[in-house]
């Protein structure tokens, strides 16, 4: 018995020995924690899936509570929130100590005596931005937006793991059937509130290689990110350009939406993310996709299209915060927002040019900050007098897409405390003219 724990205790050492190289390598090395993880996995693929599941969650937790572990420990909060190795290792075990359910005896077996240096859980409370655990920029920039209270609501969501959500693929399969082979195979796929084609299923699903998913019959995608897709509304038959596609979740159900017909032209600057677009469609049974790679705005497939677009997504690039669910390590890095928002603009005027005059345009970041969303949709709009926001109150009605009516600029604002999603910004706006 006396062996058993022994052996027990250095697996767990070990698990929390990787936990600790790895939060302290995505602090340092500025890397995405999701990268850094599924680069490190397949380097060791001695790991089971629980043993990688209980590291990520370990990371993951640590990352989403940073600043909140910190300031119990007495440790200093630098201006990059970079950590020593010494720090990473103290606020693991703290995490824990505090929220894991360990017993301090069982974490001293594992960690050795500096567990017993941790102080206990304080009963006092937290500044606010401590207890959201956010940054005092993102903290304060939503209380102005928002309000305290929900600002706070919304820091609290936003710690939460987010929901495993799937996009039927309408070409392949009705999301009744998916439901029912879902179910089938002992799984309990739930219709998503918003989205008509959109599915979640409980967390750790195994969905790499369900026969679902690799036949092409669901794409993992947020509901969010769907309800962009839907804003959009293209219909068959009509050119459509996904300006920044990325590797394509939102281009896939646009070709799904025209059923496979019209012309679909899926632009980004990064071959990768182009080349996993083309994977994906491929297995999503798409034909009239048309990727290509555009270095600058003024590349010819752009230059091409120019007046001849029916609709036009602008899928900005963006600080992510409204990801935090999923990415929480993008709150502790330094974004230069002034640089970000002039490429904003800059892209969104170059893909204004695409649109023919009736036709369509979104702009979308999954950001939570007015100068992303509002102030730049805002600054187009005194620039672009042949641009106006298109009244959505029908549109919502139709498709019961969450659209928030302001007298100013209509536009959908999503936000995981409010409708279960990622945060999301969408305006629609419409070219003049006939």
């Amino acid at each position: 018995m006396v062996l058993v724990v022994e052996v027990l205790n250095m697996m767990l050492q070990h698990l929390l020995t990787v936990a600790v190289d790895l939060l302290y390598n995505v602090r340092t090395s500025g890397q995405e924690v999701d990268v850094a993880l599924s680069r490190y996995f397949q380097d060791h693929a001695r790991f089971g899936s629980r043993d990688r599941a209980t590291i990520a969650d370990i990371v993951y937790n640590c990352l989403r509570h940073l600043r909140s572990l910190g300031y119990v420990l007495g440790q200093p909060e630098r201006e990059d929130w970079s950590l020593t190795k010494a720090e990473a290792r103290i606020r693991i075990a703290a995490w824990m100590l505090f929220q894991g359910g360990w017993q301090r005896e069982a974490l001293v077996s594992v960690l050795g005596a500096e567990v017993n240096l941790l102080p206990e859980m304080p009963a006092v409370a937290l500044p606010p931005a401590v207890a959201a655990d956010l940054p005092d920029w993102l903290y304060h920039g939503q209380v102005a937006a928002l309000g305290e209270a929900e600002a706070l609501r919304l820091a609290a969501a936003l710690l939460q793991p987010a929901s495993l959500d799937l996009r039927v693929n309408t070409l392949r399969a009705s999301r009744a059937e998916v439901v029912r082979q879902f179910r089938e195979g002992g799984i309990e796929a739930v219709p998503t509130p918003f989205s008509p084609v959109g599915l979640r299923l409980p967390a750790r699903t195994a969905l790499g290689e369900h026969a679902l998913y690799r036949d092409g019959l669901v794409e993992v995608q947020d509901e969010g990110s769907q309800l962009i897709a839907l804003l959009l509304a293209p219909r068959r038959h009509e050119v459509v350009v996904d300006f920044c596609a990325g590797s394509g979740g939102k281009t896939l159900y646009l070709g799904a939406m025209m059923a496979d017909t019209g012309s679909l032209y899926a632009f980004d600057a990064a071959s990768r993310r182009l080349d996993q677009l083309r994977l994906r469609a491929k297995r999503a049974g798409l034909r009239a996709v048309r990727v290509a790679r555009i270095d600058e705005l003024e590349a010819r497939p752009v230059a091409a299209l120019r007046g001849k677009a029916d609709r036009v997504l602008v899928d900005a690039p963006c600080t992510g915060t409204g990801t935090l669910r999923r990415n929480p390590d993008i709150k502790w890095r330094s974004h230069n927002l002034t640089q970000l928002v002039l490429e904003q603009k800059r892209i969104l005027a170059a893909a204004a040019t695409l649109v023919r005059p009736g036709g369509r345009l979104v702009y979308a970041t999954c950001s939570l900050l007015q100068e992303e969303n509002e102030e730049v949709v805002a600054d187009f709009l005194a620039n672009h007098a042949e641009f106006a926001p298109l009244t959505p109150e029908a549109l919502a009605a139709r498709l019961g897409l969450p659209l928030e009516i302001s007298d100013t600029l209509p536009a959908m604002r999503l936000y995981p405390h409010r409708h279960g999603t990622d945060g999301f910004y969408a305006a629609l706006l419409e070219r003049m003219g006939s």
